[in-house]
């Protein structure tokens, strides 16, 4: 195995630059994938939760006459579903092929706070490992043409009394006695790793694992488009396995455990454009799988297209991974502005020995970042396991242009392993003002800064 490792960096490190996913020449990929990503369109016909027994008091449980409306505008060949103002207090939602659940100006839907409401379990990723556990709150299962839309909010009810305390963090409302997800998450990674069956992998009630927000799983054809979302249980848009993913216009504010605002995993030609992300984790991190049970599967995350966005409190403004070892390639960020002092790192790429997998083609560009409490550029191998593993994990072609920053602790912190170096970082015309500390550069081959203005003073290299 290493001496086939070694032969790919060999192949890779002799391409150099003359790849057409290198330097400034990989953006010319972008319009390609952006061709292959159309919004999904729905017939106009809808179909009024109210008319199914639907009540917006905040008080009737409304789970049977949403599902009662989505099966309707399904038989009747697709269609749109639509809440109406008002609050709606519902347990979980599944799409079917062709509907679009409309949440119009004014509405709420709110979503109970009863675990026992989100069985019976589902097939899902938790933490990047297959399993069945408690259904997310608005899920579907190999359904073709979806959407989540309108103006109005999803409130999925967590807080530091509901949810968030099982993730065992005082600040989040745990206190010692109270039970909390360790158990249950050692017990699916030791599956994860021992190719335990699906079938046998049941988690649920007792094992205190929370379930994300909205995840569509084997699904084409996904819209998800100006709706506002509050305080998820976990990840809050979490696709899977899924192809032609867009997602425009959503506004997310939850700052709870593992709240990451995006997370495209093990999916393909993903757009995120025009969002505002206000989270208590990554605002936005692509996924492909964790360790063994993410080679076995092996499906990565590839041609994703972030642009417009903006990022506000969160562990990092773009992140890839940890969860990556089914690989990420293809990926695209521009114009996006990134600023709080809760914001640790703009770009965050995470990994270890425990991993694997790859992360390649890479590419940021005008980007203005304000304030950050850490990193711009952080290229981390120590996450979690750091070297403590039989993997080397591969980051090659890293490319930052034409970026601005205001204040961070670092500019650049790329941390690679001595046996496994990170591979062809290049940064070009960006200012960074402010910068507490010089740039932390360990174990990398082929890092290059062309105009690159740190404190005033510039440094090529």
């Amino acid at each position: 195995m290493g001496d086939t490792r070694r032969d790919f960096l060999k192949l890779a490190t002799a391409l150099g630059c003359s790849s057409r996913l290198c330097g400034a020449e990989g953006w010319d990929q972008a319009p390609a994938i952006l061709a292959r990503i159309k919004a999904p369109v729905f017939p106009k016909r809808d179909f009024d939760i109210t008319r199914y027994g639907a009540v917006a008091d905040g008080q009737k449980d409304c789970t049977d006459a949403i599902a009662n409306a989505i099966a309707a505008a399904n038989q009747a060949a697709g269609g749109r579903v639509v809440v109406l103002a008002g609050t709606f207090l519902t347990g979980p939602v599944h799409l079917k092929s062709n509907v679009e659940l409309h949440i119009a100006e004014g509405a709420t839907l709110r979503f109970l706070r009863d675990p026992r409401r989100y069985l019976p379990l589902v097939y899902t990723r938790w933490e990047g490992v297959e399993c069945m556990n408690y259904s997310p709150f608005v899920y579907s299962y190999g359904a073709d043409n979806i959407g989540i839309t309108g103006s109005g909010v999803v409130d999925g009810n967590s807080d530091c009394e509901h949810w968030w305390p099982w993730k065992g963090r005082a600040e989040c409302g745990w206190t010692k006695g109270q039970p909390k997800q360790d158990e249950g998450r050692n017990l699916l990674f030791k599956w994860g790793a021992e190719d335990v069956p699906l079938k046998d992998r049941k988690l649920g009630e007792g094992y205190y694992l929370r379930p994300s927000f909205i995840q569509p799983v084997r699904a084409r054809n996904v819209l998800i488009e100006d709706i506002t979302i509050l305080n998820s249980p976990m990840f809050e848009i979490n696709p899977l396995l899924s192809t032609n993913v867009t997602v425009r216009n959503v506004k997310i504010n939850s700052h709870g455990p593992n709240n990451d605002g995006c997370d495209p995993d093990s999916s393909t030609d993903v757009l995120i454009e025009k969002c505002t992300l206000d989270t208590g984790d990554d605002c936005i991190a692509i996924k492909s799988g964790r360790n063994r049970d993410g080679r076995r599967v092996a499906r990565p995350t590839e041609n994703v297209i972030i642009r417009n966005c903006r990022m506000k409190d969160g562990h990092g403004g773009v992140a890839i991974g940890s969860e990556m070892s089914g690989g990420v390639r293809n990926v695209f960020v521009e114009n996006c502005q990134m600023d709080s002092p809760h914001l640790d790192h703009a770009f965050r790429l995470k990994t270890n020995a425990m991993r694997g997998g790859a992360i390649e083609n890479v590419f940021f560009r005008d980007v203005q970042i304000g304030e950050v409490a850490h990193s711009v550029l952080l290229i981390d191998f120590y996450y979690e396991e750091g070297p403590s593993g039989p993997e080397r994990p591969l980051v090659r072609n890293i490319d930052l242009r034409n970026a601005t920053c205001r204040h961070a602790e670092y500019g650049l912190n790329l941390r690679g392993f001595p046996n496994a170096e990170i591979q062809n970082v290049h940064v070009e015309r960006c200012t960074f003002e402010r910068v507490d500390n010089p740039n932390i550069v360990e174990n990398v081959e082929g890092l290059r800064q062309v105009d690159v203005v740190m404190n005033g003073k510039r440094s090529d290299a």
